[in-house]
C-alpha cells in the first residue's frame, strides 16, 4: 500500500470497515478547513471542532472516490457472451451525489435498462456504474449521460435507457427552499429512442411487485 494512504479497519458487529484515504491529500483539505471555520466565526480549537477537518477531509475523499473508478472497465469484469435479447431492468438503484455548483449533496434512485445484443453483463456492475459516476462533484443532467454512454459504448447493446430522480439539497436547504421538489432526467440509446420500448421501459420501472 502507498505510505501516503491511511488504512483503517474497524469491525462492528461482524462487519469490516475498511477506509483508505490519502494521507497528503487529508492533511491538505484538512488545513483548510481550519481556515473556513475561522471565517466562518468558529474557533476550530474548541472541543467539539478539533478533528473536524480532518473529518471531513475524508469525508469529501469518500463521497468523490468515484474519480478513482473507471466504469467501462467495472462492465469489463463481468461481461458474457449470451443470445438473451429481450430487455433488462435494474430499476430502484441508490445515488448519492454531490452538486458540483454549492457541494451540497443530492439523492434519489435511478433505472437503467439495456437491450443485449450478443454481451450481458453481472447485475451487480450496473449500480457500480452509477456509483463511479455519482460519486463525483455532478450535475444530474451529466451524470444521467454518463451512466448511458458508459454502458453503450463498452457493452454495445441494441439500446440504453437511464432514468434518474433526486431530490437537491441546494434546492431544499437554501436558495427557494422546496423540500419536496424532484428533478427527473433521462437519456435513451437504440431501440429505447421508439416510442414503444421506451414506454414499456417506463411501464416497467412504475410498477409494483405486489
Amino acid at each position: 500500500m502507498n505510505n501516503n494512504n491511511i488504512d483503517l479497519n474497524e469491525e462492528l458487529d461482524g462487519y469490516v470497515k475498511i477506509d483508505q484515504y490519502n494521507k497528503v491529500h487529508v492533511e491538505r483539505i484538512a488545513d483548510h478547513y481550519v481556515d473556513i471555520l475561522e471565517a466562518l466565526g468558529e474557533d476550530p480549537k474548541r472541543e467539539g471542532l478539533i478533528k473536524t477537518p480532518e473529518r471531513v477531509a475524508k469525508a469529501l475523499q469518500y463521497l468523490t472516490h468515484g474519480y478513482d473508478i473507471d466504469g467501462a472497465e467495472v462492465l469489463r469484469s463481468a461481461m458474457f457472451e449470451e443470445e438473451y435479447s429481450q430487455m433488462v431492468v435494474v430499476k430502484d438503484i441508490e445515488v448519492y451525489s454531490m452538486c458540483e455548483h454549492h457541494m451540497l449533496p443530492f439523492f434519489g434512485k435511478a433505472h437503467i435498462a439495456y437491450i443485449p445484443n450478443g454481451h450481458i453483463v453481472g447485475l451487480s456492475k450496473i449500480p457500480r456504474v452509477v456509483d463511479a459516476f455519482a460519486r463525483r462533484l455532478q450535475v444530474q443532467e451529466r451524470l444521467t449521460n454518463e451512466i448511458r454512454d458508459c454502458i453503450q459504448d463498452t457493452l454495445k447493446p441494441a439500446g440504453v435507457a437511464v432514468v434518474i430522480e433526486c431530490k437537491h439539497m441546494c434546492m431544499a436547504m437554501r436558495g427557494v427552499q422546496k423540500q419536496n421538489s424532484v428533478t427527473t432526467t433521462s437519456a435513451f440509446t437504440g431501440a429505447f429512442q421508439n416510442d414503444v420500448t421506451r414506454s414499456e421501459f417506463l411501464r416497467l420501472i412504475t410498477a409494483s411487485l405486489d
